[in-house]
């Protein structure tokens, strides 16, 4: 057997997995391969989206539920370690320690557990043996015992289904099954809406709990859609074992229990029903959503964390809170394991986001100023000073300002799809109401046929609420629009959601992330790959703010005696608890169990009427500006020229304008640079948009780049028809190379450099893409004619 004609593949099939055979390890149960383990990041052109390349690891090998060893394997025309790097990649990603690259001829072992001797060629007979490289493991993430090394065995929950964790998922699960073993009882997992919390909250529970080491776990939660999305979802294979705690009562006879921080505890010592189980009852709980109730050290709800002291508790969040009052890593400890949203976006797993930011002309620096003697609705005269963006349907409603942005969110679903899902984020459940209503009046075609086109859904409206789950499900049409405030801002798994609204003041960065993460889920069955933003209060300038997506950083600075108050939250409560306006009705929240312990109660004052808001009408309110804004490979947003942003990305690829032009000329495929620079952060849509769409991409880079004056396809085109250099070839193959070459001057290089054009018109009236390859003479014939016709078209470059 000649090894160098051997294809990769190959290669895996007769040499490396006999091998791991005769190592003793079981290709059923131990061996993974060609494992995938992103999704593609998904990549926005126009209308259109694309998948970039998954991850994919060679080989995985499991000992024990835990992946272990990562395998990257080449054929025989490359080096025994030239996988190596690669591997290393993969494995940092995957937090594996053992890491190997194999040409077929043996192995190179790089040991991330060695301090010395860490890399080494094996011979194909010398791959260690599962017990071995599980000793490595052990020894890796620092089991001892041989009890925490039963504990860290357990296998995962299986249904049949073939669903199993995703590998940051997996991460997450081992790492925190892990800390448990090994006696930790504050554990913090840190990942971004829409990577499936909950089932990451499930396996551990279910390991847990089948290992014996937690036989009463309470999952917490501060809203009744979280605890029921629990219940229904995930949980739900726990069956008889589970319960809701439901309208104070309590029933010790199960292992599994759901409930409420509010359902729990209350202002009056008889409605803290958490005391009737003994301290001692639970040995585990989750705290759902943990930057908000638990996050702040004096509340209430944490005294319910507090009394169960002797318990495991794991927190879970989206937005770990860090602020001068509140910290969630003083109590939890630092994140055990982080998945930000951006890991998410570039592995595939979540939506990324176009934004769109409009500035109406009352919502300048200028702001809106009332004339002399200009009245309000009611006759009284409105107050003379400048209102800007913060007063707006606060302090002072302009019915035209809310039909301004009304009939800006309707143009935008004219012109992409009149039934996407939409969240259109309000200041509160007044501006809700109102925006509702001239959503209604801008869709009257559509609301005629069925009222839900536009539902909205608040704290205070049953209909809305109820409204709620149709909204999410993906297979239900209405409602289309909702109008909300702070309701739906967590613990709402809308999954084709496309658009999300911005017409409220958010300065909280944890509400920010929570409202962007509405729309970050995938649902490819119903075309949800991406969302846009739609922002008209600037909201998206948060963006910018380095803590938008990076690690938290604990700032915790409180005096002893200082009350635990968020200056980053929005007046009413946005954040560390539900604002009043907003709560479910389930949690009988108030005001004594947000103040810390030992304030004594205020001597009971009448109540102070809130500030009537001013409703105006009769007011100029137009489009200033709509501009979409772009955001870098990092998510951070492209403040410079878009040209000159293209440049500098180019130029740190490509030295000179000869280097780049070699790289194009040479490669076999100039759709391969395309995804290359567009993996780099080049826009290419975009670009095109702002030069020239009849240009070719080559001449694109060349014009942005180096200054180079472009010409268009059609130009390229014609000069290749001008020198006549089909001639050579038969009559049915030149018909095939001049129709090739209007599809470049329509469509573009990559059209032509996939066989997929061969099918469809006006290529099916040869033949089949097979009889259409033969009258070249072979594949590889007909693959050199496409390279001669790029090197014609290409000629003068």
């Amino acid at each position: 057997m000649d090894k160098k004609l051997l294809s990769e593949r190959d290669i895996c099939t007769k040499l490396i997995t006999p091998a791991l055979q005769k190592a003793g390890w079981d290709v059923d149960t131990q061996i993974l391969e060609e494992v995938s383990f992103t999704n593609g990041k998904v990549y926005v052109r126009g209308k259109l989206t694309a998948r970039g390349e998954r991850k994919r690891a060679d080989y995985i090998l499991y000992y024990n539920s835990n992946p272990i060893a990562v395998i990257e394997a080449k054929d025989n025309n490359h080096t025994i370690g030239s996988g190596i790097q690669q591997a290393l990649g993969y494995a940092k990603i995957l937090d594996i320690p053992c890491v190997f690259s194999s040409n077929g001829d043996g192995f190179l072992f790089h040991d991330r557990t060695a301090s010395e001797n860490i890399e080494q060629e094996l011979s194909l007979d010398h791959f260690p043996s599962p017990d071995d490289l599980w000793k490595k493991f052990k020894s890796y993430k620092g089991i001892q015992t041989p009890e925490e090394e039963r504990i860290v065995s357990q296998p995962y929950f299986e249904d049949g289904s073939g669903r199993k964790p995703r590998y940051y998922q997996e991460i997450a699960i081992n790492r925190t099954i892990e800390a448990v073993a090994k006696g930790q009882d504050r554990i913090l997992l840190v990942m971004a809406t829409g990577t499936g919390k909950t089932y990451t909250a499930f396996q551990i529970v279910y390991r847990l709990w089948k290992a014996g080491v937690k036989k009463r776990i309470l999952f917490l939660a501060d809203r009744n859609a979280l605890v029921d999305q629990t219940k229904r979802g995930d949980f739900k294979h726990f069956r008889d074992k589970m319960t809701v705690v439901k309208n104070r009562k309590v029933d010790k006879s199960y292992e599994i229990y759901l409930a409420l921080y509010q359902g729990l505890s209350g202002s009056e010592d008889a409605d803290n029903i958490y005391k009737q189980f003994s301290r001692d009852f639970f040995d585990l709980i989750i705290v759902d959503e943990c930057h908000r109730g638990s996050a702040a050290e004096d509340s209430a709800w944490r005294d319910i964390l507090l009394y169960y002291k002797n318990a495991t508790h794991i927190g879970l969040t989206a937005t770990p809170k860090e602020t001068k009052e509140i910290s969630n890593i003083e109590y939890f400890g630092d994140p055990l394991y982080t998945y930000s949203l951006k890991q998410g976006i570039d592995d595939g797993f979540l939506a990324p986001y176009k934004v769109i930011r409009v500035t109406l002309n009352t919502d300048t620096e200028e702001g809106w100023r009332p004339g002399k003697g200009k009245r309000d609705k009611k006759g009284n005269e409105v107050a003379d000073r400048i209102y800007n963006r913060k007063d707006y349907d606060k302090n002072i409603v302009i019915d035209e300002r809310t039909e301004t942005v009304a009939k800006k969110v309707t143009e935008f679903l004219k012109a992409t799809d009149r039934f996407s899902k939409t969240i259109i984020f309000c200041v509160d459940i007044d501006h809700a109401e109102r925006m509702r209503y001239a959503i209604a009046n801008e869709n009257a075609d559509l609301v005629a046929e069925n009222y839900k086109y536009v539902m909205q859904i608040t704290g205070d409206n049953d209909e809305g609420k109820r409204e709620l789950d149709n909204f999410i499900n993906p297979e239900e049409r209405y409602p289309v629009i909702a109008t909300t405030s702070k309701l739906m801002t967590t613990g709402v798994d809308a999954q084709t959601c496309k658009l999300i609204v911005l017409d409220s003041n958010i300065q909280s960065m944890t509400e920010f992330k929570q409202i962007i993460g509405r729309g970050t889920r995938i649902n490819e069955a119903f075309d949800k790959l991406y969302f846009t933003i739609l922002d008209f209060r600037n909201a998206t300038k948060l963006f910018a703010d380095k803590k938008f997506d990076g690690d938290p950083i604990k700032i915790k600075e409180k005096g002893e005696n200082d009350p635990p108050v968020d200056p980053d939250e929005e007046e009413g409560g946005s954040d560390g608890y539900p604002a009043p306006d907003e709560d479910d009705n389930n949690g009988n929240i108030n005001e004594d169990e947000q103040k810390p312990k030992g304030t004594p109660k205020p001597v009971p004052q009448p109540p102070t009427p809130p500030r009537e808001k001013v409703y105006v009408n009769g007011v100029d309110v137009s489009v200033l500006q709509s501009q979409e804004l772009y955001f870098d490979v990092n998510g951070k947003l492209i403040t410079k020229n878009l040209k000159d942003y293209t440049k500098e990305i180019v130029r740190g690829q490509y030295a000179s304008l000869n280097e780049f032009l070699n790289k194009w000329n040479e490669a076999d495929r100039k759709a391969a640079i395309i995804k290359e620079l567009e993996e780099q952060g080049v826009m290419v849509s975009t670009l095109q948009d702002a030069v020239n769409r009849e240009v070719d991409l080559f001449d694109l880079i060349c014009h942005v780049a180096f200054d180079q004056q472009p010409l268009t396809r059609k130009e390229r085109a014609n000069n290749v028809k001008k020198r006549n250099y089909f001639v050579k070839y038969g009559e049915q193959s030149r018909k095939v190379l001049e129709a090739l070459l209007d599809k470049y001057a329509d469509e573009g290089i990559a059209t032509i450099e996939s066989t997929e054009v061969l099918s469809i018109d006006p290529f099916t009236k040869f033949g089949t893409p097979i009889e259409i390859i033969k009258r070249f003479g072979s594949r590889d014939k007909y693959r050199s004619a496409i390279k001669e016709l790029e090197e014609q078209l290409y000629k003068l470059a």
